[in-house]
């Protein structure tokens, strides 16, 4: 491989289950980043049953894509279940939090404005 790589904490050029890159870790939610710069976010997450994110906006608009197990979701006041195979895209600056309703685990992509 050339160059600064642009995706981190994964082996390149071999076929990987993005669930196992992140493992359950009883009462806390684990996390791994696959990419970060100005234009987007790449997150891995495990959450615990009972475990989750607090309301908070992001400044871009953010994919949750459900690998395992199910969560419920607030967007903006409406509450979503969602679950493995899923995927609900949470719109830039709008209040939302998560509670695993079930060991869960979901790929989290953030894409912003340039420039911001």
């Amino acid at each position: 491989m050339s160059g600064t790589a642009l995706i981190k904490n994964v082996t390149f050029s071999e076929p990987q289950v993005i669930a196992e890159l992140v493992d359950y870790d009883e009462g806390r939610v684990v996390s791994r980043t696959l990419a970060q710069n100005k234009c987007v976010s790449i997150t891995l997450f495990a959450f615990d049953v009972g475990e989750g994110l607090s309301t908070h906006s992001a400044p871009g608009d953010a994919m949750v894509q459900v690998l395992d197990g199910e969560a419920a979701i607030n967007i903006g006041g409406k509450e979503l279940i969602v679950k493995a195979g899923e995927v609900v895209v949470m719109p830039a600056d709008v209040a939302h939090s998560l509670d695993a309703r079930k060991p869960f685990k979901m790929l989290l992509t953030v894409v912003k404005k340039p420039g911001l």
